[in-house]
């Protein structure tokens, strides 16, 4: 499935609507760490259909981030029945990755 963009418009049906578990990368495109998570991100949406998987700008974004009170990024946030179930900061290896999604 392809990764989509989340924004403040599209989260309550893109998330919280979800009938599946979502992955979501908060990320910026200035942010090193962000751009070595993303493809690993980009990959396990592509590989497994039990999830969804969708990323957050939080530049463009910053009330989401907010919300979620991200302080650092990337930031990966697991979301499962609306509610945060897993979350952790900083760059992770995709074998940690698919660990935080039960996978």
């Amino acid at each position: 499935m392809a990764v989509v963009t989340i924004t403040g418009k599209n989260f309550d049906a893109e998330v919280m609507q979800s009938g599946k578990p979502v992955l979501i990368d908060f990320w910026a495109a200035w942010c090193g760490p962000c751009r070595m998570v993303s493809p690993i991100v980009d990959e396990i949406g592509e590989e497994e259909p039990s999830i969804k998987v969708g990323k957050v700008d939080v530049d463009a974004n910053p009330e989401l981030a907010q919300k979620f009170g991200v302080m650092s990024i990337p930031t990966l946030v697991v979301i499962k029945d609306g509610k945060v179930a897993q979350r952790v900061v900083g760059a992770r290896p995709k074998a940690a990755i698919k660990e935080l999604l039960g996978l």
